[in-house]
Order: structure tokens, then C-alpha cells, then sequence
């Protein structure tokens, strides 16, 4: 039995109406790194950006991002729906994603986006296979807000294809894709892109012949839980809020929740970091408690 969770981390760029967000966004990481097989993040921040500049819809609101969120849902699961010969089960699709069972946050990228709201003349209309896969690696279609470094690389990367397209287009595009070297790959695994064809569903009409979403394992996500950390530690540093905690059962007599998520996360921090490493597999892990290498 495999669980996979479809997580929407909150706006960690910006100020939040939620004084205590940092508190649970670490609560939450905890239990999303000990006991889920594979986390599809997405972000608060990224899905607005994509509403405002690739949408460019003037006024965004709730519904937007949320559609957003609903086609990466429906692209991840289209496989499963209109099965093939390959990645027609869950286990199937997230294995070769997560090399590493620790690091097991996957982030997401799609194209070409569309809204009823949307400028049309402003969206995307060149939809080849080789233009949707080459888009799916740039930042400003991920839904998730990372600044990636010089040592920052891919683990693994799956593109499901939506559309009437020939193995032939693929297999071009992922040769034009590998002599541009778009993508840098972990030094000690796979330097591969797989790649899943599937059917559009014959219910929804599409403007476009061709779109795609890569669901991808990238070591710069461990950025994004290195900000949640930088904003709790300014909180526990003052003790602030901790009063609405010690009224729950599970606070009352010590706060080791919050010590005890904090190196989780730590260490899951670590670990994205040694994966970056040419030694990993001889034993270049990530420790388990003192400061991230963020």
C-alpha cells in the first residue's frame, strides 16, 4: 500500500494572516516525511505567480490557483485513468521518481496553462513536443518557488504527454533536450527523462494538440523547507504563540513536538543536499541534527 499526498504549501515569501503558519508548516513536514511514500508539492506562491504572468489574469482570486491545482490532479492521474502499457499503477509511476526513500517531494511543472479568464492573446499557442517538454524545465512553469544553485540538480524526472503524439517526436525532442543540456542530473545516478504518452480525456475540449506535466525530484526543493525553518526558528527564538499550544493535549507538558519536527526536517534538508554529491552513495547522508546546509 503506497501513499501519495497532493500538498499545498502556504505563501512563505510574504507576510501571512496566520501568525502560527510557521509552527504547523513544521508539524506538517514532520508527518509529511515520516509517514507518506511520495509528497506532490505545490506552492502558494508559485500558483499565484503563474496566475499573474502566464495567465495573465489582472485580478487573481482563489478559484484560479485552484484550477491550477485540479489540472496537475488530473495530469498526474491520467495514466491510471486511460491505462497503457506503462505507468498504469502508482507504484509504477512514483519508483523511479524517488531514488531515495526520504526524499520523496516531488515538484511539478506544466504547459501550456488555460483559463476561461485568460488573455487569449497572450497564451501559449506553439504546443510541439519538443517546445512543451523544453517549457516544462523552466522555472516560470513550476508550481513550486525555488531558487536552485550551482550544485542544485535533478534526481529524477517524469513528463506525461498529453495528446495525439508519435514515440518518434519523443524520442527527437529528449536527444534535442540532452545535446542542450537543459537539465543536470545527480552525479552518482541516471542522466534520463522518462517520458509517459497519454490520450486527452474525450469529455474536456482542449484548445491545444499537445500538453505536458513533469513531475520531477529536484534537490532545490529542500530550499523551500529551508525558509519554513528560518521563519520558525525567528518565532521559537521569542516563544511566540506557544500559548495556543500548551492548551492541546500533546503540548502540555513539553513542547519535544516541535524539537523533535524540527530535526526531521533538518535532517531531510541534509539529505536533498547530499544527493548533490558525487560520494553519496559511499556514504555521503545527510546528518541528522545541527544546522541545515541551506
Amino acid at each position: 500500500k503506497l501513499l501519495q499526498t497532493y500538498s499545498v504549501f502556504p505563501n512563505n515569501e510574504d507576510s501571512s494572516d496566520v501568525v502560527v503558519q510557521p509552527y504547523n508548516s513544521l508539524l506538517t513536514l514532520k508527518r509529511l516525511a515520516r509517514n507518506v511514500d511520495c509528497v506532490i508539492v505545490l506552492d502558494n506562491a508559485a500558483l499565484t505567480r503563474i496566475v499573474a504572468d502566464r495567465l495573465h489574469i489582472q485580478k487573481p482570486d482563489i478559484s484560479h490557483t485552484n484550477q491550477l491545482v485540479s489540472t496537475v490532479l488530473s495530469a498526474s492521474t491520467t495514466t491510471l485513468r486511460y491505462p497503457s502499457y506503462m505507468n498504469n499503477d502508482l507504484a509504477s509511476m512514483i519508483s523511479p521518481l524517488i531514488p531515495v526513500p526520504k526524499c520523496h517531494f516531488i515538484s511539478t511543472a506544466y504547459t501550456p496553462f488555460t483559463s476561461a479568464d485568460a488573455d487569449t492573446t497572450k497564451v501559449v499557442r506553439k504546443t510541439t513536443v519538443l517546445d512543451v517538454m523544453r517549457r516544462l524545465l523552466q522555472p516560470k512553469n513550476k508550481m513550486v518557488s525555488t531558487t536552485p544553485t550551482k550544485s542544485s540538480c535533478y534526481m529524477s524526472i517524469l513528463n506525461i504527454i498529453q495528446g495525439d503524439v508519435e514515440p518518434t517526436e519523443v524520442h527527437k525532442s529528449l536527444l534535442r533536450i540532452r545535446e542542450r543540456q537543459i537539465a543536470k542530473f545527480i552525479p552518482w545516478g541516471p542522466a534520463s527523462i522518462q517520458v509517459a504518452l497519454t490520450k486527452k480525456s474525450p469529455y474536456i475540449q482542449s484548445q491545444h494538440k499537445v500538453s505536458g506535466l513533469m513531475m520531477a525530484n529536484h534537490t532545490s526543493i529542500a530550499g523551500l523547507f529551508g525558509r519554513t525553518l528560518v521563519q520558525y526558528d525567528r518565532l521559537r527564538k521569542r516563544n511566540a504563540f506557544l500559548d495556543l499550544y500548551r492548551r492541546e493535549q500533546m503540548f502540555s507538558d513539553s513542547l519535544d513536538e516541535f524539537d523533535d519536527s524540527r530535526e526531521t526536517v533538518i535532517d531531510l534538508i541534509n539529505e536533498y543536499r547530499a544527493c548533490e554529491g558525487k560520494d553519496y552513495l559511499q556514504g555521503g547522508t545527510g546528518s541528522a541534527g545541527g544546522s541545515p546546509a541551506v
